[in-house]
């Protein structure tokens, strides 16, 4: 029986049927492989698998056990802790401090009993204990190793058996079996499947580095993410000394919680109110400025949005969007100028989110207009006012979800306003002032007296 034959692409993951000099996806050259196919089954003639166990929705089970790694915001975004037999993905871009995080919770996981590896594959081991001299971290029991043969690695894993083992990264991972070079598609995924099946079989918790493309995804293929239970990035910007940890994916918790970090000269240090470090001193209004009350995983977060909106001279007026879509931007442009009759062609505009923080709910949208308009009319918004709504491209305001979590947030900061779209719920807000608006031609006709 003829066996089908697939052919893959090593750069971009791109499938084929037949051999070909160059990727039609990607434009590479001499970078698609043949794939050896899967197995169809079991090829004795009447042969069975076993039967698996079943039950029913009603079933209960015990939690699994999680361990601390004394590192709030590190635990907060785990879901709670560290999971036995678990999968972690970590991603961020290059000198964003992913290594010197996770060697500081080897060594926290390690002062509370648990026996940790870290496997670094683009360091040697010397560099390593440098850096934890720097951290003051040569206290803890970590065990170092330097290699990117695979083989090599789950062989030590198994004799060592470890509760924890990092893999510093993904990316410099070598399988014999897979003729490629590292860092291919083939070899990450092969990598990738090797280290979650050994993590599955012996119970032991596995994190993986991983790095990422220009455009912030982690690199390699989108197979890779789908084998983990967790995927983690890490975000911040260089000039910023903070850092965001975000769970896009989580098994075991919530998703899209973050945790905030600092980066200072003794390493990444826990931020417990990141409401009040993203916002700077606004004891003086400034025009173009707005406070926006978000919802970051569990926690509320308010985030100081900033515009600057200026004549241009270009045909083209520049938008420079940073911490914000900018799609999201330009359709509230288009709201004000088509429903509230104000323009902004010839003006350059420019939109920030104070901390490097990065707001992708679409409750932002009326923060965004505010700061906008704020800017425009050298009107400032109350300094002690908070905002958020989502806008309708019919200029509505609507609602948005956990709305007093995030009033109580602002309550607990010192602000006494707020501005929210009508039909919200403001039950339990007391010593809050809660203004309710329609639509967006009632926030400017009340806000800056015009409509």
């Amino acid at each position: 029986m003829k066996q089908n034959v697939s052919f893959t692409c090593t750069v971009c993951g791109a499938a084929y049927r037949k051999w070909a000099g160059k990727c039609d996806a990607c434009g590479g050259w001499n970078t698609i492989v043949e794939e050896a196919p899967l197995s169809t089954g079991p090829k004795a003639l009447g042969a069975k698998g076993r039967a698996i166990p079943l039950t029913d929705l009603a079933t209960e089970e015990a939690p699994p056990p999680r361990a601390s790694s004394g590192i709030d915001e590190l635990d907060r975004v785990l879901g709670g802790g560290l999971v036995p037999a678990s999968a972690i993905l970590v991603g961020g871009d290059p000198g964003i401090g992913k290594s010197t995080l996770l060697l500081q919770a080897a060594a926290s996981f390690a002062r509370k009993g648990l026996k940790c590896l870290y496997i670094s594959g683009e360091e040697a081991s010397a560099q390593v204990r440098m850096r934890a001299q720097r951290l003051g971290l040569t206290d803890a029991a970590v065990h170092l190793g330097a290699e990117t043969n695979l083989r090599d690695i789950l062989t030590t894993l198994d004799a060592e058996r470890p509760a924890l083992a990092i893999i510093d990264s993904i990316q410099t991972m070598w399988l014999d079996q897979v003729e490629a070079a590292p860092g291919s598609v083939s070899q990450v995924r092969a990598a990738a499947h090797e280290l979650v099946t050994f993590a599955k079989r012996r119970g032991v918790a596995v994190v993986l580095v991983g790095h990422v493309t220009k455009e912030g995804q982690i690199a390699g293929p989108r197979v890779v993410e789908h084998m983990v239970d967790t995927v983690l990035y890490f975000e911040g910007e260089r000039g910023h000394q903070f850092r965001i940890l975000r769970a896009v994916k989580n098994r075991f918790g919530p998703a899209d919680e973050i945790g905030v970090f600092e980066m200072t000269g003794g390493g990444l240090a826990e931020v417990p109110n990141p409401s009040a470090l993203f916002l700077s001193n606004r004891d003086q209004p400034a025009p173009g400025s707005a406070v926006f009350s978000g919802i970051e995983g569990t926690r509320p977060v308010l985030t100081e949005i900033q515009a600057l909106v200026a004549p241009s001279t270009l045909a083209s007026p520049r938008r420079t969007v940073v911490g914000l879509d900018s799609g999201r931007v330009s359709t509230i442009l288009a709201v004000l100028e088509a429903r509230c009759g104000i323009p902004f062609a010839g003006l350059d505009v420019f939109l920030n989110v104070a901390g490097g923080l990065r707001v992708s709910e679409p409750a932002a949208d009326l923060a965004v207009a505010g700061a906008l308009l704020s800017a425009r009319e050298d009107v400032a918004i109350p300094p002690d006012m908070v905002l958020f709504g989502e806008i309708s491209l019919s200029g509505a305001l609507r609602p948005v979800g956990q709305t007093e979590n995030r009033l109580k947030e602002a309550s607990k900061l010192g602000f006494s306003q707020a501005t929210v779209p009508s039909h919200s719920k403001i039950e339990g807000t007391a010593g809050l002032t809660v203004r309710q608006m329609a639509d967006l031609t009632a926030f400017v006709g009340e806000m800056f007296g015009a409509g």
